[in-house]
């Protein structure tokens, strides 16, 4: 009877090894000891078992410790890309703080132009989907038709989405109109409910809102002047004056200087800028260049700041000038 049950105990044995070496999981290895498993008959097996344990001991231990050795790699890496994914996550928070609008502006006044809502997961649950992130981009690298990219910035993004799942991230903005009712609409509506001048007010203040952003980040966040915008005839599509002072009151609180270039002569809308300057096409043809030069100034100059006036949108505190003399053509020097 004994016999018998350690005899079947081995048949087990012996049938539960080859049905582990012929697993597909193991279809790349190519040792002999496997391919010795799989041909030989189940009652040769157990005459080789101590030979084979021998030789796979010490195989083991180094598969072992390289084992553990990618796990502490992969949680290296989840935790780098959390501190990363928490940093982004703080940008999107900023964004929202940094876009807040100055007073005078109506409803608009105090009211953040971006509203973006987000719920964030627990540090356990973060590295979790994180965890699947990093797996998901090693099992890519592996195929070799996979198309799932796998640089810095993308990985970086589906961090971010997987840890905002499963809702995302809401983002609303406000709806510049003429007599500024905080009307917000989903960034997702933008084009269908926004006019064209609408829409580049709304980029207009995005783009001011990320350059206060960026200069937050590189730690000026006491320095106002965050960058100048040149706008490529804006007031093709934005005219109406509404959207210019508006356009003007957002970059002046984000500390943006915003350069209209216009080749319309709309008197309406020149007249909310308090410098405008006509400029000429003209060039050098012996040098082969191309430039512009000032015409005239039809307002020339901004407004003088006073102790209890009116606050101003802006001045020039620096400039650059570059005059070129005219001169005549050297005289040619005689060859040697």
């Amino acid at each position: 009877g004994e016999l018998s049950a350690a005899d079947a105990a081995v048949r087990e044995a012996s049938d539960v090894l080859v049905r582990h070496a012929n697993s597909t999981r193991y279809e790349q290895v190519r040792t002999p000891a496997r391919q010795q498993i799989r041909e030989l008959p189940a009652s040769a097996l157990p005459e080789h078992a101590a030979k084979w344990a021998e030789a796979f001991a010490p195989r083991l231990r180094v598969l072992t410790d390289e084992l553990e050795q990618l796990e502490r790699n992969r949680d290296s890496i989840v935790d780098r890309l959390r501190g990363l994914v928490e940093s982004s996550l703080a940008t999107l928070r900023s964004a929202q703080r940094l876009s807040r609008l100055p007073e005078g502006l109506g409803e608009w006044s105090g009211q953040e132009f971006l509203r973006i809502r987000f719920e964030e997961p627990d540090q356990a649950t973060l590295a979790e989907r994180l965890g699947e992130v990093v797996d998901e981009a090693t099992r890519a690298a592996v195929k070799k038709n996979s198309d799932l990219r796998r640089d810095g910035m993308s990985l970086l993004l589906r961090g971010v989405q997987a840890a905002l799942e499963p809702k995302g991230v809401s983002v609303e903005i406000l709806k510049p109109d003429a007599v500024l009712r905080a009307e917000r609409v989903p960034v997702g509506q933008m084009g269908d409910v926004f006019s064209g001048g609408q829409l580049l007010t709304a980029a207009i203040a995005l783009y001011c809102t990320m350059a206060a952003l960026r200069s937050n980040d590189r730690g000026r966040d006491k320095h106002r002047h965050a960058g100048t915008l040149f706008l490529d005839n804006p007031i093709g599509r934005a005219n109406a004056t509404y959207l210019l002072e508006l356009q003007r009151a957002v970059s002046d609180a984000l500390g943006v200087q915003l350069l209209y270039t216009t080749g319309l002569f709309d008197t309406t809308a020149l007249a909310e800028f308090p410098l405008v300057i006509r400029l000429r096409n003209d060039a050098d043809l012996r040098a082969g260049l191309k430039y512009i030069s000032v015409e005239e100034h039809l307002r020339p100059g901004l407004p003088r700041t006073e102790p209890e006036g009116e606050a101003i949108h802006g001045e020039i505190t620096a400039t650059r000038m570059f005059r070129r003399h005219a001169s005549d053509d050297p005289a040619p020097t005689d060859a040697a």
